[in-house]
C-alpha cells in the first residue's frame, strides 16, 4: 500500500455491500460524507453511488486510492 493504512479492497467491499449507509466513507476517514450518506439512506441514491464507488475502488490503483483517502 502506498502511504495509506486503508485497504482498497476492504473499502470496495464496504462500498458495494454497505454503501447505502456510507460505511465506506467512514472507513476512508470522510466523516462528513458518511453522515450525508446516512441522512439520505432512506433513498436509493446512496446505495447506487456506493456500488459505483466500490467498482471504481476495485479498478483503481493503490496510489490512486491513497489519494482519495484522508491522510
Amino acid at each position: 500500500m502506498a502511504n495509506s493504512s486503508k485497504s482498497r479492497v476492504v473499502a470496495a467491499i464496504l462500498a458495494i455491500f454497505l454503501g447505502g449507509l456510507g460505511i465506506h466513507k467512514f472507513y476512508m476517514g470522510k466523516v462528513g460524507q458518511g453522515i450525508l450518506y446516512l441522512v439520505f439512506s432512506w433513498t436509493v441514491i446512496p446505495a447506487i453511488v456506493g456500488f459505483i464507488e466500490g467498482i471504481i475502488f476495485l479498478c483503481d490503483s493503490d496510489t490512486g486510492f491513497a489519494k482519495r483517502c484522508k491522510a
